[in-house]
Parts: structure tokens; C-alpha cells; sequence
């Protein structure tokens, strides 16, 4: 079989599938989720079978990087079997999670025994009152204690995804950084995407871009720009005289769309072939009408890559581009 068969029609070829397994999540953050969220049925959930096999198929077709995320992955209900499923697959170079950290002090070492190789661990303040604030739940010490649980496990690397929003958690930047300069971690500041409802701050009012975030740093420490690729959307820099990298994810001030190498595969099944389109093919219709045809799975997934967008056009405005929210497309 050839195995780079996932070609957009600009010619760039997909190798990294960022697959849901839950739209659930034990916390409620602000720029993610409202409070009241309504989750889908389990049955319209797809199986920890079924994420296999769409995983299955993408690695088939070329894949070589999975990232899980969720909702929070790590609340989905036996998750370390299709875990060490994937991890056992040769073809693949890398195998992630992005997580809120609140399940990892129980669950890091399982993770790492799995064949997850790194950690992305959302965490966008070190103020206790602050952090309750922003994500609704008063669990900032948990969290902590996950990432130190992480560590032990000895994951090859392990990054803090901070979003940045101006008057909220904007001068934090640099205690955010120098504590993963302590630890050994690297962290990527993330521009606030405009996907789902608007239900606590203007957008528009706590934007912060990528390039203030650098110039804050740089106030204080040395960055030289990095030659890491990751396979996601963060450009990295350096910090001079230690191992921290830090990355940048600018959906706004600086868009990544020429060299987009992934797609979304959604907890219920959908297809996402770009963050800022609503358009999307249903997986699960196709799995649960025919089970076990790899070989159809892995025709319409060749078929829909012929429909990928050039690229997302977010704005900075109160306009909402994308009416689902993160949660529900997948970390």
C-alpha cells in the first residue's frame, strides 16, 4: 500500500491525527466550555474499538503522529486499552495527550508505561484564586501535583499550553515561564481562538498576541529561534542558557495554515479537516454501517482530504467564527 496517500489539494500531505475520545471534562474553563455544557449521549460517543479503527486506518494511510485530547482524555473510562493498542504500533514516531493535569498524580506512570511519549498539560495561572476562576473549578494543587507525578514518570518531553488573555492572566507570563524553566519544561502561549459561544469576556478586549508575549520575555531573558518541529502549530524558540523551549500558537497574529500537516477526529465520529470550518465528514455513520471495511474507511478518508481548506480566516472581533467549541472539536 502506499502509505502517503492523505494529500490536501495544495498539496500537503496529512501525518498527524489529533483523535477525541471524550467531549467530557472535569473542569469548565472560561475560553473553552460554558458552565452549563450539554454532552453528548455515550451512545453517539465512539467506541474505544471504533477509535481504534479510525486511528487504525489514518496510520495506514500515513499518519505518523497521534495526539489524544478531549474534553479531558484522561476521564474517558478505560482509556489506557486503546492506549497501549496505539502505543504498540510500530509505525508510529510519536504518540501524545493534551490534558488539564488533574488525573495525572493516579494515572502518569500507567500513561507512560502505555507508550505515551509527551504531555501537554493546559495550566494558565499559578494563583490559586485566579486559576479557580478561569477554569471553575479550585484545583490549581492537583494540577501541580500532576505535572510533578509527570515527571518522575519520565515522559521524553513534557510542555505547559498557557492561553494568554490580556487583564486576566497576562502578567503571569513570566512566572508561567520561569516555572518551567525550574522544571525542565518547555511551554507554548496560545492566542485565545474564536470557537464557541461567548459567555464571560469580550474576545477583543483580552486578546494578547504571540508577538507582545515574546516581548515581554525577551525583557527579561534571551530567546534565538528553534529549529524543533513538533508536527503542531507552535513555532519555538529557545530560551538562551537553558533546555525550555518556548512556543507560540497565533491563529490570529500569524497563521499557520501554509504548512498544516493534520486533521481532527471528533469524540461522536466527525472529521474536522480544519479548526476554523464547521464542515465535517461523519465517521461514525460510516464505521457503524459497515464495521471492519478498513479498506472503505480508508477510501473516504482520501476522498474527504480533497475537501481540506487553504485555510482558516479567524478575526478579532466578537463575531464568533466556528459555533462549536473546543471541547466538542477536540483539544
Amino acid at each position: 500500500m502506499n502509505t502517503n496517500q492523505l494529500v490536501d489539494p495544495f498539496g500537503r500531505r496529512i501525518t498527524y491525527l489529533r483523535l477525541s475520545v471524550t467531549d467530557r471534562c472535569d473542569f469548565r474553563c472560561t475560553y473553552c466550555m460554558s458552565e452549563d455544557m450539554q454532552f453528548a449521549p455515550r451512545q453517539q460517543i465512539l467506541t474505544l474499538e471504533e477509535l481504534y479503527a479510525v486511528a487504525d486506518a489514518f496510520i495506514g494511510l500515513g499518519v505518523r503522529r497521534i495526539r489524544v485530547t478531549g474534553g479531558e482524555p484522561l476521564v474517558r473510562k478505560n482509556l489506557l486499552q486503546l492506549l497501549r493498542r496505539l502505543g504498540g504500533r510500530e509505525e508510529l514516531e510519536d504518540l501524545a495527550i493534551t490534558t488539564n493535569g488533574s488525573q495525572l498524580a493516579t494515572l502518569a506512570q500507567s500513561l507512560r508505561e502505555a507508550g505515551v511519549r509527551r504531555l501537554n498539560i493546559s495550566l494558565d495561572s499559578l494563583r490559586a484564586e485566579r486559576f479557580a476562576a478561569l477554569t471553575r473549578r479550585d484545583r490549581l494543587a492537583q494540577v501541580l501535583d500532576g505535572i510533578e507525578a509527570a515527571r518522575r514518570a519520565g515522559f521524553a518531553r513534557i510542555k505547559i499550553n498557557t492561553v494568554i488573555q490580556r487583564g486576566r492572566n497576562d502578567d503571569e507570563i513570566l512566572d508561567l515561564l520561569e516555572f518551567a524553566i525550574e522544571r525542565d519544561l518547555d511551554i507554548s502561549f496560545i492566542e485565545e481562538m474564536p470557537l464557541g459561544s461567548i459567555v464571560t469576556h469580550a474576545r477583543q478586549q483580552t486578546f494578547c498576541s504571540s508577538d507582545e508575549v515574546r516581548e515581554r520575555i525577551e525583557q527579561r531573558y534571551a530567546l534565538v529561534r528553534s529549529s524543533r518541529v513538533t508536527g503542531g502549530p507552535s513555532r519555538y524558540w529557545q530560551v538562551v542558557g537553558y533546555r525550555t523551549q518556548v512556543g507560540f500558537i497565533s491563529p490570529h497574529s500569524h497563521n499557520f495554515c501554509g504548512d498544516c500537516n493534520r486533521v481532527r477526529v471528533t469524540a461522536e465520529g466527525r472529521l474536522v479537516l480544519c479548526l476554523g470550518h464547521d464542515d465535517a465528514l461523519d465517521l461514525k455513520g460510516l464505521l457503524r454501517a459497515h464495521p471492519g471495511d478498513g479498506e472503505r474507511l480508508r477510501q473516504a478518508l482520501v476522498e474527504a482530504l480533497r475537501l481540506k481548506p487553504e485555510r482558516h480566516h479567524f478575526a478579532r472581533d466578537e463575531q464568533v467564527q466556528v459555533v462549536r467549541f473546543m471541547s466538542m472539536t477536540g483539544g
